[in-house]
């Protein structure tokens, strides 16, 4: 026959003690929890912590980072190097220089060429000139004609020197002034020698600086590119050689 106060109808078991009076039965675990684990054997865990991990005989443990760090990149196969680091920004001055053809030549010395080549030029022809206009003045018929001659020959010693000074600076940028000054005419797109044809069609625009008082000889003192008005309508410079 059942304990009446037991409401499952077990018996204590053997060698068990029944309650005192008053005490409560140990609580059962209820339904669907698991009882408490036990501590493996030979494991000694503190009060409420769980035992750490023990790294392998040999092995440290790794290194955790701080707070706020990241780990550190790992380079996967495959994976872009890092770019070298770009150069700072580098500005190049250029004190009176156009374009690649270099450094524009001051007007002392193209004024200095230009008078060494009209010497050139001129001085023959004008003594040629004079010796011609001299007989032409005696008054005897032999003379006179020697006179025209003289001035024709003249006349030709110009025209062949002022020829030779154009194809000097169109084929090399240096007439016998230019060389001597140490300039060079060039083309201001190109930077090379302007060629024989347009070197003469400069020299002819060098009548537009001669106009309103030689104006356009003195316009490279302030001009930017110490351009000439021939230099502008031919659109040439003259640089250091």
């Amino acid at each position: 026959m059942g304990n009446p106060y037991d409401p499952y109808g077990q018996q204590p078991g053997y060698g068990q003690q029944q309650p005192g009076y008053g005490q409560q039965p140990p609580a059962q675990p209820g339904y669907g929890q698991q009882p408490p684990a036990q501590p493996g054997y030979g494991q000694q865990p503190g009060y409420g912590q769980q035992p750490p991990a023990q790294p392998g005989y040999g092995q440290q443990p790794p290194a955790q980072p701080g707070y706020g760090q990241q780990p550190p990149a790992q380079h996967g196969y495959g994976a872009p190097q890092a770019a070298p680091p770009a150069q700072g920004y580098q500005q190049e001055v250029h004190h009176h220089h156009y374009g690649s053809t270099g450094q524009l030549a001051e007007w002392g010395s193209r004024a200095g060429g230009y008078i060494i080549d009209y010497l050139i030029v001129v001085a023959p022809f004008f003594v040629l000139y004079l010796i011609g206009s001299l007989l032409s003045g005696s008054g005897s018929g032999g003379a006179a004609a020697i006179g025209v001659l003289f001035m024709l020959i003249g006349l030709a010693v110009w025209l062949g020197l002022f020829l030779w000074i154009c194809h000097q600076e169109g084929t090399t940028g240096q007439s016998i002034g230019k060389r001597q000054m140490g300039i060079r005419l060039v083309g201001a797109q190109t930077g090379q020698p302007i060629g024989f044809g347009m070197a003469i069609v400069r020299k002819i625009a060098h009548f537009l600086d001669s106009a309103l008082c030689y104006l356009g000889f003195l316009w490279p003192l302030w001009d930017d590119r110490k351009q000439t008005f021939a230099d502008k309508v031919c659109n040439t410079i003259v640089v250091r050689a």
